[in-house]
């Protein structure tokens, strides 16, 4: 019997989710491969920033969010929340 291979996971899309909000607002941002909910004006904020980030990273090297590896978007997410 022939070995079944394993696909690499893909991400497709991200989406962050702010628990934070007190003032009934609701904060949605949509973007490409993007989508951001909740959370106060500062955690949304915050969220949109590092979604910049992000995407900004990505296309300094020439891709597209489908055809980043799994560890190269964890590494590029976590470089643009630590900045």
């Amino acid at each position: 019997m022939a070995k079944k291979t394993r696909k690499e996971p893909k991400v497709s899309g991200l989406l962050g989710l702010g628990l934070d909000s007190e003032d009934g607002q609701q904060r949605i941002t949509k973007a490409d491969d993007v989508t951001l909910v909740g959370g106060s004006a500062e955690t949304h904020e915050r969220m949109q920033d590092v979604a910049i980030r992000f995407n900004e990273s990505l296309q300094n090297r020439g891709k597209r969010l489908q055809d980043a590896s799994l560890p190269e978007v964890f590494d590029l997410l976590q470089r643009a929340i630590d900045r």
